[in-house]
C-alpha cells in the first residue's frame, strides 16, 4: 500500500512539473499546437499517453469526456488536471474544445460509436489496438473515414520499437534472404496478475468489449506485424488455438493463444498470452539464409538484435539504430498524419493494415471455436465478388 501511495505521488509530482514545462515551451512555438482530446478513460494505456504528453509541446490536450463521474474525478485527483477539460459525453466535449483529433481510450468495442460521434465533423482519431472486435465495426469505421475524409489510426506500442523496424529493414535488404517464417511472442503474467486498473480488467475480460481475451489483447501484435511484413497480404489460412489455464480467474475469455498463419512461400506463428512468466514482446524473423531476432526488454534506445548471417559460423548482437521523427512515438506520427506530410498507408498504424488484422483476428477467434482452419483469403475473395 505504501509504495503504491508513493507511486501515486511521484506520478502526479512528475505530471504536474511535465505539463509545466509543456505549457512553457507550447509558448515558444511559433505553429499553433495540434489540438486532441481524449475519449474514455477505461483504457489503461491512457496513463503512458498523459505521462509523454509533456515531451510533446505540439500537441495540446483540449478535452477528455468519459460517462463514468468517479472515473473522471479519479483522473482529476491523479493527474490534478483541471475539471475544466473533463466531459460527460463525447458529443459536449467535441462541441466545446473542437479538437484536430480524438485519442480513443474506450473498451475496443467502444471505437465504432467513438468515431461515429467525430468523423462527420472531420475529426480524425487514433485508438488503441485493434481497430475493432468485428470486421463489421471495422468496414464501418472504414467506410467513416472514407466518407469524412479522415485519417483512422491504430496505435501498437511495438510500432515505436526500434529494434523491430532494424529487424525488418534487414529483411527487406535481403541480409537473410527470403522470408520463410515468422515467431512473435507477446504478452505477461496476465492483467489481474499484474494489477491493471478495475475498470481496465473489467472489459478486459469481457468477450463482446474486448474481442476475445489474450487472443485480442496480444495475439493482434503479431498479427500487425505479420500483415505489416507481408505488405497487407491476406494469409491462405489462420489456424487458431486457445486455451483457459486460469478459469477462476478469466472464467469468460482465453487467457492464451497460437495463431498459425500460412502464406505461399512463408508460415507466421503468433503467440498471445496472459501465462508467460514475465512479460515480452520479441520476434525472430528467420530468411531463407539467416535469420534475426529481437529482445523485448532493449525495446528502447540502445535496442539489440541477435543475428545469423549467411557464412557466419555463430550468431552476433548488434544495436539498433533510433528511429527518426515523425516515426519514433505515437504523437509525432499523429501530428506528421495531421499536416499531411506523411500519408498512413501500409504502415502499422494504418487503416488497410488493422482492416486486414481485424479479418485476421476474427478468422483465428472463429477457428479457435470451431476447431477448424478458416480460408480468409478465400474468404473475402468470394465476399467481393
Amino acid at each position: 500500500m505504501i509504495s503504491s501511495v508513493r507511486n501515486r505521488l511521484l506520478f502526479a509530482a512528475s505530471f504536474l512539473a511535465a505539463t509545466f514545462s509543456f505549457s512553457t515551451s507550447a509558448d515558444a512555438q511559433t505553429a499553433p499546437p495540434t489540438r486532441v482530446a481524449i475519449v474514455g478513460l477505461v483504457h489503461g494505456h491512457v496513463q503512458g499517453f498523459l505521462h509523454n504528453l509533456a515531451a510533446h509541446p505540439e500537441i495540446a490536450l483540449v478535452g477528455i469526456s468519459e460517462p463514468d463521474p468517479a472515473l473522471r474525478q479519479k483522473y482529476i485527483a491523479k493527474t490534478h488536471l483541471s475539471g475544466d477539460l473533463f466531459f460527460a459525453t463525447e458529443a459536449e466535449m467535441l462541441k466545446h474544445t473542437q479538437p484536430q483529433a480524438i485519442l480513443v481510450y474506450t473498451s475496443i468495442a467502444g471505437h465504432r460509436a467513438a468515431i461515429e460521434e467525430a468523423a462527420p465533423l472531420h475529426i480524425a482519431a487514433m485508438v488503441e489496438k485493434p481497430l475493432a472486435t468485428t470486421v463489421e465495426d471495422a468496414l464501418a469505421i472504414q467506410a467513416l473515414s472514407e466518407r469524412y475524409n479522415v485519417p483512422v489510426l491504430t496505435n501498437y506500442e511495438t510500432t515505436w520499437y526500434n529494434s523491430n523496424t532494424a529487424a525488418v529493414k534487414m529483411l527487406e535488404e535481403g541480409k537473410i534472404g527470403d522470408l520463410r517464417k515468422l515467431v512473435v511472442h507477446d504478452g505477461h503474467e496476465g492483467p489481474k496478475e499484474i494489477g491493471v486498473d478495475p475498470e481496465f480488467l473489467s472489459w478486459l475480460t469481457d468477450p463482446k468489449q474486448n474481442g476475445a481475451g489474450a487472443l485480442f489483447d496480444f495475439g493482434c501484435y503479431g498479427v500487425d506485424l505479420a500483415t505489416w511484413i507481408l505488405h497487407g497480404e491476406l494469409p491462405t489460412t489462420v489456424t487458431a488455438v486457445t486455451l483457459q489455464i486460469k478459469p477462476k480467474i478469466y472464467p469468460n475469455v482465453d487467457d492464451d493463444s497460437t495463431v498459425v498463419l500460412t502464406y505461399p512461400h512463408a508460415q507466421a506463428i503468433l503467440q498471445g498470452s496472459w501465462n508467460w512468466p514475465f512479460a515480452r514482446k520479441d520476434m525472430e524473423i528467420y530468411g531463407a539464409t539467416g535469420y534475426v531476432d529481437t529482445v523485448y526488454e532493449d525495446a528502447a534506445p540502445g535496442a539489440k538484435l541477435r543475428a545469423r548471417l549467411s557464412g557466419e559460423k555463430s550468431e552476433h548482437v548488434e544495436t539498433a539504430p533510433a528511429l527518426q521523427a515523425p516515426q519514433n512515438d505515437s504523437l509525432n506520427y499523429l501530428a506528421a498524419v495531421l499536416a499531411g506530410t506523411v500519408k498512413p498507408q501500409h504502415d502499422l498504424n494504418s487503416l488497410d493494415t488493422n482492416i486486414t488484422v481485424v479479418r485476421i483476428l476474427d478468422a483465428a477467434r472463429r477457428s479457435a471455436q470451431s476447431g477448424k482452419t478458416i480460408y480468409v483469403a478465400q474468404e473475402v475473395a468470394a465476399a467481393a465478388k
